[in-house]
């Protein structure tokens, strides 16, 4: 990465200089500058994937992956959530509702295509993690809605709410505002229609 030539103005070679004056590649950079530049961007890198596996959550034996919501107009009378959850635990347990200071409410949601009409209908009683089982909440079925938004939510807000299950107890949790999933199919918008 370094060597012990440095170029100067006039293409003139000058190897009697200490190596911490010394540049390199007519970058004006030491190389110790160039080695700490490169070891900086190293824990940049390591830090940022840290963050983002660092988006998951747990209460008891339930795991909560990456909670997110879209991006929503801002007249929007609800904004559409979604995570996936498993069960570690050799017991049922059931996602029953959960709260946040960002909305009025939150609620369990399920979209259906009856008679190629989509139909949203609330789940009241939860929904069911089978012991050992995940559950996609994920555009175009199951998942969550933040009733009446207090504001609209922008790209890379993160919404603080709290998930509440019938056996794990309560659970703090961060929605990212995002556009769309990685790998999100192209369905139709799972909260057109919705009114709070």
């Amino acid at each position: 990465m370094c060597g012990d030539v440095r170029t100067v103005p006039g293409g003139v070679l000058d190897a009697q200089d200490p190596p911490a004056k010394r540049t390199y590649g007519g970058s004006g950079l030491s190389c110790f500058n160039k080695v700490a530049i490169a070891l900086g961007l190293a824990s940049i890198t390591i830090l940022s994937s840290s963050a983002a596996s660092a988006h998951d959550f747990s209460a008891g034996d339930i795991r909560i992956g990456h909670p997110w919501s879209r991006i929503a107009p801002a007249a929007a009378p609800v904004m559409g959530a979604y995570l996936t959850l498993t069960n570690a635990g050799p017991e049922a347990d059931t996602l029953v509702g959960g709260s946040t200071p960002l909305a009025e409410r939150i609620e369990i949601h399920q979209m259906s295509i009856e008679g190629g009409v989509a139909r949203m209908r609330s789940l009241p009683d939860g929904i069911e993690i089978a012991p050992g089982a995940s559950v996609d909440l994920a555009p175009g079925g199951a998942h969550l809605m933040f009733i009446k938004p207090a504001r609209p939510f922008a790209e890379g807000d993160r919404i603080e709410a709290t998930l509440e299950f019938a056996r794990a107890g309560s659970v703090r949790v961060e929605f990212v505002v995002q556009r769309n999933a990685a790998k999100e199919p192209d369905r139709a918008d799972d909260h057109g229609g919705h009114t709070p």
